[in-house]
């Protein structure tokens, strides 16, 4: 078992941004020695979730992708969120995700991104913990009892203001399938100097008639 959770400790170390790792920021990351990340990563290679590159760098491997593309099988929606994402970020000129809640976490699992410079990036399959962000709040408003939450449900909505970044704001709103079941939470985020109040009713408009559009149709069987 320790074994198992050294390995997953390496993978992890891939979710912060960068594409490829070298050994020391593997070791730096994970606070193992050189010679533990080296035995275990010759498993993982074996089993196609990391590639040593010719550089020596190390990056992850198409069975990681595999898995991901059946988790995202789990989640039928794509047809229907993807045009809206689309959509959203064209008209309001900021990243549109679509979120849901796996654990203690959540997951973007779709994502469409502004034709603009400077905007909030972000990579479909992050995960971030529950504890900050409109879309957190809005997740946990409607799959958990807590009084906290209340307010959000009863508006419909959830706004963060440079909560995980103190340069980014988000909007998010829930979408419900056509049976009233949580399908995930559809936000919009960009730079917090881009979000005053009118630009966040303007932003909240168009995430609710979005969510209402998808609420509306069924998946395909």
């Amino acid at each position: 078992m320790e074994a198992v959770e050294r390995a997953f400790r390496i993978l992890a170390c891939f979710d912060e941004g960068e594409l490829t790792l070298t050994l020391a920021e593997l070791a730096r990351r994970t606070g193992f020695y050189k010679s533990t990340i080296l035995r275990l990563c010759v498993s993982l290679e074996r089993y196609g979730y990391i590639v040593r590159q010719p550089d020596g760098r190390y990056r992850l491997g198409a069975t990681v992708w595999r898995l991901g593309a059946r988790y995202r099988q789990n989640f039928t929606a794509a047809d229907l969120i993807r045009p809206e994402l689309r959509r959203l970020a064209e008209t309001i000129g900021e990243t549109a995700s679509f979120y849901v809640r796996d654990g203690d976490s959540r997951v973007c699992l779709y994502r469409h991104e502004p034709d603009r410079a400077i905007r909030h990036h972000i990579v479909e399959g992050a995960r971030m913990p529950l504890t900050a962000g409109a879309a957190s709040h809005l997740l946990l408003a409607w799959t958990e009892e807590d009084p906290r939450y209340r307010e959000i449900r009863r508006v419909g909505h959830a706004i963060s203001l440079g909560e995980r970044d103190s340069d980014i704001a988000a909007i998010a709103v829930p979408v419900f399938s056509p049976d009233g079941n949580l399908r995930g939470a559809l936000a919009i985020s960009g730079l917090i100097t881009r979000f005053d109040d009118a630009r966040r009713e303007t932003v909240l408009v168009a995430l609710k008639e979005s969510a209402e559009r998808i609420g509306r149709q069924k998946t395909a069987s």
